[in-house]
């Protein structure tokens, strides 16, 4: 069942170590068939070099096991949460890189500094609300997608525009239409982090991103005048 999906969100999967995403088991990676209304995600706590294709785990838009003889990724819920909410998306990715995580902790936005930014994100990227204890307590996993869902519709912001975001005091999420892009842009998030934090170590003075430096790198890569790489 949906054996190149799997290959698919395999190949994204060993991408994170390449990467320097994660360090252990720490990231998962998913990709969804819309038309079947299923998903396939990492098993749980699964070494990526002990990982294989066949290893993937199918799921459905409730989160239940469609297919598979491990468990799938503790981060499920928040997945299937996601999916259910973000009807574009194909493809999500979990990490605990440190430079992102860096920002969750202190509860801030990965601010538009640079066009490195710009070119894959439009705003700043968000940091969702930290869980209550109640929230933890009564679904964890669950409440992770829908903080990060309430930060998007409270701010008003465009998933596909700005496609990741920070749980504040736990990590980033990103996405994108297939499991390979959600993990580029994973990297872009990462990497703008890194940058970010650096600008604010070296100068007090106000770097945001002008608007129109903002869109002029976004929409050269985005959008019907999108001019950037090969036709």
């Amino acid at each position: 069942m949906l054996e190149k999906l799997k290959e698919e969100v395999y190949q994204a999967n060993m991408m994170l170590p390449k990467l320097n995403l994660v360090t252990f088991t720490w990231g998962n990676v998913s990709g969804i068939d819309r038309e079947q209304g299923l998903y396939v995600i990492k098993p749980s706590g699964v070494p990526y070099e002990e990982l294989k294709p066949k290893d993937m785990v199918v799921v459905n838009l409730q989160g239940e096991i469609v297919e598979g003889d491990k468990n799938p990724s503790s981060d499920t819920p928040t997945h299937t949460y996601l999916y259910n909410k973000f009807p574009k998306i194909g493809g999500i990715v979990h990490t605990h890189s440190p430079w992102a995580v860096a920002f969750a902790a202190a509860k801030m936005d990965i601010p538009s500094l640079n066009t490195t930014h710009a070119d894959t994100f439009y705003t700043d990227i968000p940091a969702a609300d930290a869980l209550t204890k109640e929230e933890i307590e009564e679904d964890y996993e669950g409440n992770t997608g829908k903080t990060i869902v309430r930060t998007f519709k409270e701010r008003g912001l465009d998933y596909e525009a700005t496609p990741a975001a920070l749980v504040s005091q736990h990590g980033p999420f990103a996405w994108g239409p297939r499991p390979e892009t959600a993990v580029y842009n994973a990297k872009v998030l990462e990497t703008v982090a890194e940058e970010d934090y650096h600008t604010l170590q070296l100068t007090r003075q106000n770097s945001e991103l002008p608007q129109y430096l903002l869109d002029k790198h976004y929409y050269r890569k985005h959008g019907p005048n999108a001019y950037y790489g090969q036709n």
